[in-house]
């Protein structure tokens, strides 16, 4: 059993970034928006890019340091998600909510690896 098989994360890191860019595409144009929408977009497509960099490490420590990298990214686009103005707009409040959430469980999915890693070491 492969890593990728075994945590299958890829799609949904993937599906995480799509969402994200098209949450971005139809916020309101506002200095601050265009600016943390820029980030929330880097960071949310790093973490997929990370997390497959993590399978094909060459190394466990290698694999568990970009697992690293994907829970700080998971975090750091829920906190651009947050930073994020959508006027009082319900529909764009939802979508906001969803992927602040989904922020949220990949981080605890990440650092749940890390924690298994941790433990394994001990």
């Amino acid at each position: 059993m492969t890593k990728t098989s075994y945590y299958d994360l890829e799609p949904r890191t993937l599906n995480f970034a799509k969402r994200t860019r098209d949450f971005v595409k139809i916020i309101p144009r506002t200095i601050s928006n265009i600016e943390d929408g820029k980030q929330v977009i880097r960071s949310s497509g790093s973490v997929g890019a990370n997390y497959i960099e993590a399978n094909e490490a060459l190394s466990k420590k290698d694999f568990y340091h970009r697992i690293k990298i994907c829970r700080k990214e998971a975090k750091e686009s829920r906190y651009w998600l947050n930073l994020i103005f959508v006027d009082n707009n319900k529909k764009l409040e939802q979508e906001k909510s969803s992927l602040i959430q989904e922020a949220l469980e990949l981080t605890k999915i990440f650092g749940s690896i890390i924690e298994k890693e941790n433990k394994t070491n001990k």
